[in-house]
């Protein structure tokens, strides 16, 4: 089957949830996402790159206000098939987001990263737009299930041919990169093969177990922070003068990181 996220690639998204591997996996994963994500009734989440939809409705089960963006006009015609007028949905590029800054609490990035030619730069923007936290959802390219994926990616052309896999590693450091020593939690789901679901249920469903690098999805949150670092300089008003008239010091800024423009964070800011 060739797949270029037209209406056949549309079609087998949803059609693998519906099987009884798929719909397991789904469980599992959400339960991930949700016990990472810790909503709040009211809050605003944009999904990037949120395909035919099927996370948005659960979004909305959750009491979220939801927003949808996808590059795709044929998965985004299937998630409006699906959803009607209840969610807001947009076409647009995940590096390239048509909002403004903060405008979100939450934004999740579920088997986006893998399709996309500059993860690290859509990375970014969700962080631009998001006030509170990012929730990541990645598939794990040391997972046994990742390594059949690719393998018939090989012999069959298919949506995992033009997927690219990450590590837990991979993703801390692309977000180090982004926004600096910013602490990460993260978790993995369906470590054993769907077919072993009857048995291995349980385990899969253990936060102890989920903490370990090996499982086919990953879950990974980053909280975004805002950090001021202030300065010990001598003062340059003596304490003695005048109710009002303020000691002259210094503070050290870190702007919201980064300077969202910049690769990097920015450097401090002396301010007099």
């Amino acid at each position: 089957m060739k797949c270029g996220f037209d209406h056949r690639c549309a079609q087998y998204c949803d059609d693998w949830y519906q099987r009884p591997g798929g719909a397991h996996a789904l469980k599992l994963e959400r339960a991930l996402i949700q016990r990472y994500l810790e909503p709040r009734a009211g809050e605003r989440l944009l999904d990037i790159g949120s395909g035919t939809g099927i996370h948005l409705a659960w979004f909305r089960e959750l009491g979220l206000q939801v927003t949808g963006l996808e590059a795709s006009p044929y998965m985004l015609e299937q998630a409006r098939s699906r959803l009607r007028d209840s969610v807001d949905l947009h076409l647009g590029l995940a590096d390239h987001l048509p909002f403004e800054d903060n405008e979100f609490d939450l934004a999740t990035l579920i088997n986006t990263l893998e399709f996309i030619n500059d993860p690290e730069k859509a990375l970014a923007e969700a962080f631009r737009v998001t006030r509170r936290r990012v929730v990541l959802g990645v598939l794990n390219k040391y997972a046994l299930m990742a390594m059949h994926r690719r393998l018939k990616g090989l012999l069959v052309d298919n949506i995992y041919r033009q997927a690219r896999f990450f590590s837990v590693w991979e993703l801390k450091e692309m977000v180090r990169k982004i926004m600096g020593p910013t602490p990460v939690r993260w978790g993995t789901a369906i470590f054993f093969p769907l077919t072993l679901m009857r048995v291995t249920r349980s385990v899969e469903q253990n936060p102890f177990f989920q903490h370990n690098p090996w499982g086919n999805f990953i879950v990974m949150t980053v909280d975004i922070s805002y950090r001021f670092i202030t300065s010990q300089d001598h003062l340059k008003t003596p304490l003695h003068k005048k109710h009002g008239q303020l000691p002259q010091g210094s503070l050290r800024v870190f702007s919201p990181p980064p300077a969202w423009k910049e690769k990097h964070p920015p450097e401090a800011i002396l301010r007099p």
